[in-house]
């Protein structure tokens, strides 16, 4: 059979070894999930005691939970970009939430196994460029006639995709359904599409799985999730689960919606005795809509998400912006009931299902990424990349145990210095304490800036006349420039 892995994706789960990846007689199936505005206290195995995930508390007993995983965008587009790419979505002027598209030039996973005889395939949110030439989503800043880049033109043999955000149910209705229908291998889909829009997906990535399965070809599926992104509506069955909860049923019973659906999916890998031959991954995309007390959010379906605890909330660089539940699943190779506290991204997938696979990145493409497969076997404790971020006026990195957010290419004053493994809520700011760990990580984030512009005017790509849809973004104050090596 072949060897199958399976990634879900709530911040991501860690993988594989290089070693494995060139011994393996068979390439593993990939299955990579992600889930939309939940927060990384929105599930039972990080403890939430109001929401139902049992399927997904069973990936975790059976896998890797991965504690400290980030989505790195803190909104859903920069986020699918790198998820895709294993590279800063900065490196493609994708700047924020429905802005730009994913370049025709960039190596994908989708391109990567197509190039190694995998089926590939794409289900659920897109959210990387317009899926018409004509049309986009209401209200969105896409532009078709440039931004054009559906997943059947990014090397996915099949799709069934919305452009932007759904509703949860019926999600071919509501106002976010206008000029944002699915489309269903470049055709607009007209039938199922009632009901849990989870199951909905759900319904084209499991005969996917199935024809792969049957004609013993190795796969990857990409499953994004819309829930429990606003609108956020639930079905009767799980209202009634909820009931009491006010408005912020809806948003529970999102959640509890997306779990059925990965139980079913398991199930359906159990059934074509692919189960132990496929890894899982799962995670989200970003912190949750709303980082309030559930108590205090009975009557706002929109905010009822929580963070566990964690500063910020979606659109933040601070943790609950950024850091999301987790899982990876892979029998065999991950111990069950693995905990893993070591910082971990989204990143790391692209590199990662590279060395599980043998596909081969571009020579001479930068990645921002790593592969985790010995994280992930507990052979090692230790990301050796820094994880960078960037949006609105921030940048940051992650490196070790500490976390640094500056403003100002110049101007060190209003800089974050946090130590995570002892201030996992950040509020006690070590700049002051640390002054020459805030000159090196600054350093590190303007090179990487630096870089990643330089990525952006195509200099990695081999079209020499390689021009970028927009001009490099220049958020208020943080200019790129002449990066300094100092905070001075």
């Amino acid at each position: 059979m072949f060897r199958k892995i399976l990634f879900l994706s709530i911040p991501l789960v860690c993988l594989l070894d290089t070693t494995h990846a060139a011994t393996a007689e068979k390439p593993p199936n990939i299955i990579l999930m992600m889930c939309d505005d939940l927060g990384w206290g929105d599930t039972g195995f990080n403890g939430n005691k109001i929401i139902k995930t049992p399927h997904l508390d069973q990936i975790a007993a059976d896998g890797a939970k991965l504690n400290h995983f980030y989505s790195i965008g803190p909104v859903c587009s920069p986020t699918r970009a790198s998820f895709l790419t294993g590279r800063h979505y900065f490196r493609m002027g994708i700047w924020t939430a429905n802005y730009g598209h994913l370049p025709q030039e960039e190596f994908t996973i989708a391109r990567m196994l197509r190039e190694k005889g995998y089926a590939t395939g794409h289900f659920g949110k897109w959210h990387l460029g317009t899926l018409s030439t004509e049309i986009s989503a209401k209200g969105k800043k896409r532009r078709p006639e440039v931004n054009f880049a559906p997943p059947w033109l990014r090397d996915y043999d099949a799709s069934f995709v919305t452009e932007s955000a759904v509703q949860t149910w019926d999600p071919g209705k509501g106002e976010r359904a206008v000029d944002n229908p699915y489309y269903e291998n470049g055709s607009i889909a007209t039938e199922n599409l009632e009901g849990c829009d989870s199951r909905v997906l759900m319904d084209r990535a499991i005969p996917f799985i199935r024809d792969a399965a049957a004609a013993e070809k190795p796969f990857v599926a990409v499953i994004w999730f819309h829930a429990p992104h606003e609108d956020v509506v639930a079905g009767p069955e799980y209202l009634k689960m909820y009931e009491g909860h006010g408005a912020a049923a809806h948003y529970y019973g999102s959640i509890t919606a997306v779990d059925d659906q990965v139980g079913r999916l398991r199930a359906e890998l159990d059934k074509l005795g692919v189960a132990d031959d496929t890894a899982l991954f799962f995670c989200s995309d970003n912190g949750p809509e709303g980082a309030t007390d559930p108590d205090q959010s009975k009557n706002n379906r929109r905010s009822a998400g929580v963070t566990g605890g964690f500063k910020g909330r979606k659109r933040s660089v601070h943790e609950g912006g950024v850091r999301v539940p987790a899982l990876a699943l892979w029998p065999g190779r991950i111990q069950p009931g693995t905990v893993i506290d070591t910082p971990c991204s989204v990143l790391d997938y692209l590199p990662t299902v590279s060395a599980v696979t043998g596909g081969e990145p571009l020579p001479g493409r930068i990645l921002d990424g790593e592969n985790i497969i010995p994280i992930l076997e507990g052979k090692v404790n230790k990301h050796e990349k820094s994880i960078p971020f960037r949006f609105g006026p921030y940048a940051c990195l992650v490196k070790g145990d500490f976390k640094l957010i500056i403003n100002s290419p110049d101007d060190n004053g209003e800089d974050e210095l946090y130590d995570l493994s002892k201030d996992r809520k950040e509020t006690n700011n070590l700049r002051k304490q640390y002054p020459e760990m805030v000159q090196e990580m600054r350093g590190e984030i303007l090179a990487f800036l630096h870089s990643a512009k330089n990525s952006h005017n195509g200099a990695e790509y081999d079209e020499k006349d390689y021009k970028a849809t927009d001009a490099w973004k220049m958020l208020r104050n943080i200019s790129v420039e002449k990066p300094k090596p100092s905070g001075k």
